[in-house]
């Protein structure tokens, strides 16, 4: 019970601390600065910071609460998530083994080689999953229109 409350508590402080950023986000404006060397304004990289704090305490919390929970209710899971995590490692090397790493069309920007790859390796990643989430969605309906005809 105790640690119910400490979620909840804790979920209540992320809130207010997110709502109190956007409004101080819309009260002072998110524009951005003018001229060859404009930079977002502090509210904007406030906000995107917080975001990325937010979505690595999700992760931590999915992956580290999530583990511990199996372990204890089910210790042989590990077997499940060690499988599962060889399999989107291996979707990770295919991805990055696909990635040309061919320069952007359009920009002068000066970027490295590796970072080319590296976003090719996400657009690649992105494609995947996305093909893989279509197929699902398609399978699923064609199961379930079967599984209706019984």
């Amino acid at each position: 019970m105790k640690l119910n409350k400490i979620f909840k508590w804790g979920m209540v402080l992320l809130i207010i601390v997110s709502i109190a950023i956007l409004v101080w986000g819309f009260v002072s404006g998110f524009a951005q600065g003018t001229g060859a060397d404009a930079v977002a304004l502090p509210p904007t990289n406030v906000l995107l910071i917080w975001a990325a704090i937010m979505v690595g305490l999700a992760l931590f919390a999915w992956i580290v609460i999530g583990l511990l929970v199996n372990i204890k209710n089910d210790p042989k899971s590990l077997v499940k998530m060690g499988i599962g995590l060889v399999g989107v490692a291996a979707l990770c090397l295919v991805a990055f083994l696909f990635a040309k790493g061919n320069p952007a069309i359009g920009t002068t920007k000066v970027v490295s080689a590796g970072m080319l790859k590296l976003t090719d390796t996400i657009l690649n990643l992105t494609l995947i999953v996305g093909i893989g989430a279509i197929v699902a969605i398609i399978a699923g309906e064609i199961r379930m229109a079967i599984a209706n005809k019984k």
